[in-house]
């Protein structure tokens, strides 16, 4: 047989390679199976479920919630998603949603234009910078050999713009990021100001913009199978002798991670675990930096060591990012239970992104609780007379803060249950406490209510509120001893939003002055300039003064909403500054609220008209 065969027949080529051998199978994910996914498709579409629903019913068919519910958003009718979703541009790209010719229901809208800065704003301080460069540059020496000549074009233009970045804070690559800085002190900057001080003027963002991504996702995968063993993801240093020795790279690297820093510049290192590769907040940074001049300002903030300096941009119009929406949209619905006041809201967010002013259409309506279950009072002066304004020159005097104590002592004198008193700032709240402490004050308020105080930390709000209510419940189920339980809040805390002080959790709301923002903070400074310069007067009222009133109105509206939760439930509202009177400010408190508003000069009259409706309730 062999004989037979031609010899001069062309041989397969296949048959003179040599036979690959079979590598070790590569882990998948156990609950990625594409039949299974379909199937909890077609469940997800069927029935309603919210996400507790879906993470069960994922264990147990054994199928990925995150995914199937992903396949599901193009045949589905209503889709539910956050904020962040639906406002950033790339995220909503990468879940697959397409806004055009939709319908758009944001609920929760009265902080939808700080949703919005918050999105698109960016900050990286300098261990980051060092960090990243780093990682890139032993990414670049390491592969050096098999990167295209575009590609490693690209790279360096990265290293050069880390560079630059790092110059700006006084620091200089190769150093140890706790070094000390030339100079402190923070510094706000325009876009174009900024790169020419970077000296990265020269570099087109938008086209590394382009190749970005392929150079962020084979860094990270670097970074993650290399670390430990000769990649450094820490120090801005690389020895390449340490590489080719990996138990000396390691040492080398414990060394370098816990420098011995002097007594100054203890924990200029970050406490908080920093993530492999900072690429993506360096990424944020730098894309940010490709919005227009006007539209965005950067905080330069020196400090004593480059680790602890940090570079954060600021976005000063949120109607540019929020224009694609409303042009793609065919309408977008923007709810909101406290939404006043709404004048600013449309100039900046509405007008701003381009929206005639024929497009736009309001309605409001008021409470599902009928008047008499809500007494909002403006209390102008204290029971000694004492006139009541929280301004930054007399809140701190022991006369205010005695004559705050009297108003709280009598309050919770004839209101039952719980009463919730909220302080502009957790300052000026550690301040009047520890004076009521020294006076006997707070003693005498613990003897009919027991006390309890708003914890810092998120992960201690459920705890505190929990004790709250077991107290306020035992109070009214015994009716001896302790008439319930008062809680001492922040404006803008863990506790001003999200949280229901319902029935008897909050049967009085006290606000304690006017919580303003710290108008010296160089990001509202810049931002009432912004307004200032693009925005319209309106009734000779600058719209940077008017932004801050309206700040803090927002803030008020959100923290005294707390206590209407339902169409049963009544409460009294005292606002304890004589400037809730001004017509000005009661205009932008909810329709609801204000209709039924009362301003007192005196304490008596407005003692008396709570002490009648705290009788008319306990007959009802």
């Amino acid at each position: 047989m062999e004989l037979q065969k031609n010899k001069h027949d062309k041989q397969n080529k296949a048959d003179l390679e040599p036979k690959r051998r079979r590598g070790v199978a590569k882990a998948t994910c156990a609950f990625s199976g594409y039949e299974k996914l379909m199937a909890m498709r077609d469940e997800v579409l069927v029935k309603v479920r919210d996400i507790e629903q879906l993470l069960q019913h994922g264990r147990e068919t054994h199928t990925c919630p995150y995914y199937s519910t992903r396949m599901a958003i193009p045949a589905a009718e209503v889709v539910v998603l956050p904020y962040q979703s639906l406002l950033h541009a790339a995220t909503r790209k990468a879940s697959g949603i397409k806004l055009k010719d939709q319908i758009v229901i944001i609920d929760e809208a009265h902080n939808l234009a700080d949703t919005l800065t918050a999105l698109h704003s960016a900050e990286v301080n300098g261990a980051q910078l060092c960090r990243a460069h780093s990682q890139l540059s032993q990414y670049c020496d390491r592969y050096r050999s098999r990167l295209k000549a575009k590609n490693l074009m690209y790279i360096k233009q990265i290293l050069f713009v880390l560079e630059g970045l790092v110059r700006t804070l006084g620091g200089k690559v190769g150093l140890n990021p706790v070094t000390q800085s030339t100079q402190s002190g923070a510094e706000l900057l325009t876009i174009n100001d900024f790169l020419f001080r970077a000296q990265i003027d020269n570099i087109n963002l938008f086209k590394v913009k382009h190749h970005w991504h392929i150079v962020l996702n084979n860094l990270c995968g670097f970074v993650e199978k290399y670390e430990g063993k000769g990649v450094n993801t820490h120090s801005s240093s690389v020895n390449k002798e340490n590489q080719r020795i990996e138990g000396l790279g390691r040492f080398l690297q414990s060394l370098q991670n816990k420098p011995a820093a002097p007594p100054e510049q203890q924990g200029a290192v970050e406490d908080r675990p920093s993530m492999a590769s900072p690429m993506m907040l360096v990424e944020s940074f730098l894309f940010a930096l490709t919005n227009s001049n006007k539209d965005g300002r950067v905080v330069m903030d020196k400090q004593a060591c480059l680790a602890q300096s940090s570079l954060k941009f600021l976005m000063l119009n949120a109607a540019v990012h929020f224009a694609q929406v409303v042009q793609e949209c065919r309408a977008v619905i923007i709810a909101g239970g406290t939404m006043q006041p709404v004048a600013d809201f449309k100039e900046q967010l509405l007008l701003s992104a381009g929206v005639s002013e024929e497009r736009i259409s309001e309605f409001s309506c008021g409470h599902v609780i009928p008047p008499e279950n809500i007494l909002p009072i403006v209390l102008c002066a204290g029971p000694s007379g004492q006139e009541l304004e929280f301004t930054f020159q007399t809140r701190d005097t022991p006369r205010m803060m005695e004559e705050t104590g009297r108003v709280l002592s009598n309050l919770c004198n004839v209101v039952p249950g719980g009463v919730v008193c909220f302080f502009p700032s957790y300052e000026y709240e550690k301040r009047i406490l520890g004076h009521w402490e020294s006076n006997g004050v707070l003693q005498r308020l613990a003897a009919k209510k027991k006390v309890f105080q708003e914890p810092k930390k998120a992960s201690q709000v459920e705890q505190v509120l929990s004790e709250y209510s077991r107290c306020i419940q035992r109070c009214s189920s015994t009716g001896q001893g302790q008439s319930g339980a008062l809680l001492f809040s922040v404006v803008g805390g863990k506790m001003s939003e999200g949280i229901n002080f319902s029935d008897d959790l909050g049967r009085c709301i006290v606000m304690v002055g006017m919580p303003y923002p710290n108008i010296k903070s160089p990001e509202l400074q810049e931002k009432m300039a912004y307004l200032d310069k693009n925005m319209p007067h309106v009734d000779g009222r600058s719209p940077g003064k008017t932004l801050v009133e309206n700040l803090c109105m927002k803030a008020v509206n959100q923290s005294i909403g707390r206590a209407i939760r339902h169409r049963g439930d009544y409460a009294c509202i005292v606002l304890c500054d004589r400037r809730y009177s001004r017509t000005g400010t009661l205009q932008k408190l909810p329709e609801w609220i204000r209709s039924s508003t009362h301003t007192h000069s005196s304490f008596g009259p407005a003692f008396a008209s709570i002490r009648r409706k705290r009788i008319c309730e306990v007959r009802h």
